[in-house]
């Protein structure tokens, strides 16, 4: 898949209720995934050190020890039924099927929904599965320029389903150097663009935001991109100090030739201040770039992924009213 072998598990269980992404906002609780392994390769996902110690993937180690993480595909074999169960009673009957019970799900945690046809599929029948069994909405995050087909698929139910693409730059070769598999970032923004003039419900995701020389013209460049008039909500987070994260980016962006991008990743890579200056320079530019812009919640459209210390809480708490998320 994707250039991948791939392992199968068995689903005993899709869905979280409880997700810690209820804290980033992305969420009111539930999530949930079909696999475990993306069929996508950033290199700055943390994924992997999430799985280290998964029964996922030791099953996979047992079978061939010595494979990388990011060279395999974990799928969740009878994902969709595992997850009919679980929304389900012994005797068939919704286990949330309250119409004031409007939560919204989140999907996916850890691999990506729509990184080929067969992955639209699944996800398609998984999403049809919750909008049947409750009256939650459903949003979905991709890399992929194949959201649309999963929306058209839904579109019996667009009032319940929020599309989102994830894109950091709007430089296709930058992209492409620490983010192997993916479309280009400019068939992920058509495709978002494809979504919000046919009237579907769509969010920006801003990630991982490297450093930059200019962060007012890379706020600008990006809110024009997404259309931030039309999103419901705009995440945006840093590259974060997470595993071997920045040392794989680092070597990806040397090896692409983007070494400027790599020194200044380098530079927030070995200081915590200048990473806290890094992290207060987007922040401010994104706010400054949307204020004033509310979503349909009333509350502010941005929303700030930001790990805190205690040094720095206090400064990010008292901008939570211009979107930062502290976590």
């Amino acid at each position: 898949m994707n250039g991948k072998p791939v392992f199968s598990v068995p689903a005993k269980s899709v869905l979280n209720l409880d997700s810690g992404f209820k804290h980033k906002l992305l969420c009111d609780g539930p999530t949930f995934s079909a696999g475990s392994a993306c069929a996508y390769s950033c290199e700055y996902c943390y994924v992997e050190d999430l799985m280290r110690k998964n029964p996922h993937w030791q099953a996979v180690q047992a079978q061939q020890s010595g494979t990388a993480f990011a060279d395999v595909v974990i799928r969740r074999t009878g994902a969709v039924e595992a997850l009919h169960r679980q929304l389900t009673f012994a005797d068939g009957r919704p286990r949330f099927d309250d119409p004031n019970d409007q939560r919204v799900i989140y999907a996916s945690p850890l691999v990506d929904v729509a990184a080929n046809m067969e992955l639209v599929r699944e996800t398609v029948e998984a999403c049809k599965v919750i909008l049947a069994l409750t009256h939650w909405h459903i949003r979905l995050l991709s890399k992929s320029n194949l959201l649309p087909k999963v929306a058209e698929a839904l579109a019996n139910c667009r009032d319940r389903v929020i599309y989102g693409v994830s894109a950091g730059t709007l430089d296709d070769g930058l992209a492409r150097a620490f983010e192997r598999g993916t479309p280009l970032v400019s068939k992920r923004i058509e495709c978002l663009h494809w979504l919000q003039d046919r009237g579907y419900r769509a969010f920006g995701m801003i990630c991982p935001s490297l450093p930059q020389e200019d962060y007012g013209a890379f706020a600008r460049g990006m809110a024009t991109a997404i259309r931030s008039e039309r999103c419901e909500s705009i995440w945006t987070e840093v590259i974060n100090l997470r595993g071997d994260s920045f040392t794989r980016t680092i070597q990806a962006l040397t090896l692409a030739g983007y070494v400027d991008e790599a020194v200044r990743v380098t530079k927030v890579c070995e200081d915590k201040e200048v990473w806290e200056d890094y992290a207060r320079a987007t922040f401010e530019a994104h706010a400054s770039e949307l204020r004033g812009q509310i979503g349909p919640d009333g509350k502010p459209k941005l929303r700030f992924l930001q790990y805190v210390t205690a040094r720095a809480k206090p400064w990010w708490k008292a901008r939570e009213a211009d979107g930062a998320i502290c976590l």
